[in-house]
């Protein structure tokens, strides 16, 4: 007696077809898990042994169990196999019809009693089962919606086994007890508040250099460092970005919840995030924290959590060193693979990677604003700046020396802009870029190759010339060069100019090599 059933194992984001082969046969008495289970799936015997007695009798108690996880190659963790072998050994033993398994996966883990509880990554596994042509998926009732996300596949929430039964065999659903969702709760009566919900960049006075730096990172998606002594407002900026940043189109959005929902189940209230994410880690953090990794199942780290959104290194040069070094390949590929043994994990890391620092460990250096209060020693100062690697600043796009506001920046009657007016400009700079590279596998001017800029949107000759001459003058890397011209793109999407011209590059290189920009560049915006 053989059925098959089916779920999905995950390696990082992506999801893999697997088939749950159960065979019930005589021999010695038993059940066994073989295809390389981990622990916690080698206790899902005793699990699921206990839901099918209480909760849909019978187990077949007198026969040999054995259960395949095919392929057997592929190494399996979680427990969110437990519906799906349940539902193989039914099956097997003639409990459901074994037809009823086919275009179906289960997702799950089960209780002693026979009820579901929810498990992590269901949005990616539902997308792996869709992109294999499966058209229905069981899940836990609180996941419904997280599952109903994922277009053309048929989601049916429930609250345990016998009710899964149920609905195979064509029966009256019986009635269960609701499905605890998975949340933690805190032991504190202090809540940290978002502050990103009552920040704006009206608040911000002066910085007119930075903040127009910012809002091209923004419509570009471009890096930034933001250089500065301590109060010059680096932090105070950093924070109001997000505020700047248009919701996420729904693809985007069905990406970022997939990396979240790796980490547990998603709590918002629509099932999907709608809003970029803002994620700024202690200077403590290690690196599996930042980039992903763990014992046991690899989870995202904070770089893929803030995939579309900004992810703020505060203090960066007190970050360890292997977390520096270790930011190389995302900040240039836009993604995080983690390679522990035989298993490999790809995550998504196309935020913003925002990163704050001061010239010296006090943060009192800087002699060009007149606040040359620093008492350290010039080798702790040269120290302290090489902790940013040429490597690293070469692959951020932006540069900017933050100066504190200046007496005449602080006229309380001065215009300034809010986030609203800022973030329509940024919108409609995204817009020109999402028709202009339709259909090519991106969506921002950060995200295109060079070698295509250079085929199918080149600068204009002289521009060109203007670049290479900064190249062959070694002012300016190749991969500098690249990024010049995607800024130079940026640039010329917020002032709503069909190509980049003088203007946009002059602006450009200055952006980039971290040169106070003119007054009439700071205005031009559309």
């Amino acid at each position: 007696m053989l059925a098959t059933a089916h779920t999905i194992a995950l390696q990082g984001s992506t999801g893999h077809l697997i088939e749950v082969q159960v065979d019930i046969s005589p021999g010695v008495v038993g059940a066994t898990i073989v295809g390389r289970p981990d622990a916690s799936l080698m206790e899902a015997r005793d699990r699921v042994r206990m839901a099918i007695t209480h909760a849909a009798p019978r187990w077949p108690s007198t026969r040999r169990v054995t259960i395949l996880l095919s392929p057997a190659d592929l190494p399996k963790r979680g427990t969110h196999f437990d519906l799906a072998i349940a539902m193989g050994i039914k099956a097997a033993d003639a409990g459901v019809p074994r037809e009823a398994l086919r275009d179906t996966v289960f997702l799950g883990e089960l209780a002693l009693d026979g009820g579901l509880r929810p498990v992590p990554g269901v949005l990616p596994m539902v997308m792996a089962a869709a992109a294999r042509g499966f058209g229905r998926v069981f899940v836990p009732e609180p996941q419904a919606a997280e599952a109903a996300l994922v277009p053309g596949i048929e989601v049916y929430g429930v609250r345990s086994l016998a009710q899964v039964v149920a609905q195979l065999c064509g029966e009256i659903v019986p009635a269960a007890e609701p499905v605890t969702e998975l949340k933690a709760a805190s032991t504190l009566s202090w809540r940290g508040q978002d502050r990103r919900e009552e920040v704006d960049m009206l608040d911000l006075v002066g910085l007119s250099d930075a903040k127009y730096a910012v809002e091209v990172a923004a419509a570009g998606g471009h890096h930034v460092l933001l250089s500065g002594p301590k109060g010059s407002g680096k932090t105070s900026l950093a924070e109001r970005i997000p505020t700047i940043l248009p919701d996420l189109t729904r693809e985007e959005a069905l990406e970022l919840t997939a990396v979240w929902s790796l980490s547990g189940p998603i709590e918002s209230a629509t099932g999907v995030l709608v809003r970029p994410p803002f994620s700024a880690p202690h200077h403590d953090a290690s690196k599996a924290s930042i980039l992903g990794g763990g014992t046991g199942r690899v989870r995202p780290g904070e770089l893929s959590r803030a995939h579309c959104g900004v992810l703020f290194l505060d203090e960066f040069p007190l970050f360890r060193s292997d977390v520096i070094e270790a930011l190389r390949q995302p900040l240039e590929s836009g993604e995080v693979r983690v390679v522990r043994g035989d298993d490999a994990a790809t995550f998504p890391a196309g935020g913003m990677v925002v990163l704050a620092a001061n010239p010296c460990p006090c943060g009192e250096f800087h002699p060009s604003a007149g606040l040359d209060r620093c008492e350290c020693p010039e080798v702790a100062r040269r120290e302290y700046r090489r902790k940013v690697s040429g490597p690293i600043s070469d692959r951020i796009d932006i540069v900017r020396h933050v100066l504190p506001a200046q007496p005449h920046e602080r006229d309380p009657f001065a215009p300034r802009e809010g986030s609203p007016e800022i973030r329509g400009r940024v919108t409609r700079a995204r817009l020109r870029q999402r028709q202009r590279y339709a259909g090519l596998g991106w969506r921002l001017n950060a995200q295109a190759p060079g070698h295509l800029l250079r085929e199918r949107w080149p600068l204009p000759d002289p521009e060109q010339r203007r670049v290479d001459d900064e190249v062959y003058a070694g002012r300016l890397s190749r991969r500098g060069a690249i990024r010049v011209h995607r800024l130079a793109w940026s640039v010329a999407d917020l002032a709503a100019v069909d190509e980049p011209g003088e203007r946009e590059v002059e602006t450009a290189l200055r952006l980039r090599t971290g040169e106070p920009l003119r007054s009439s560049d700071l205005g031009r915006v559309g």
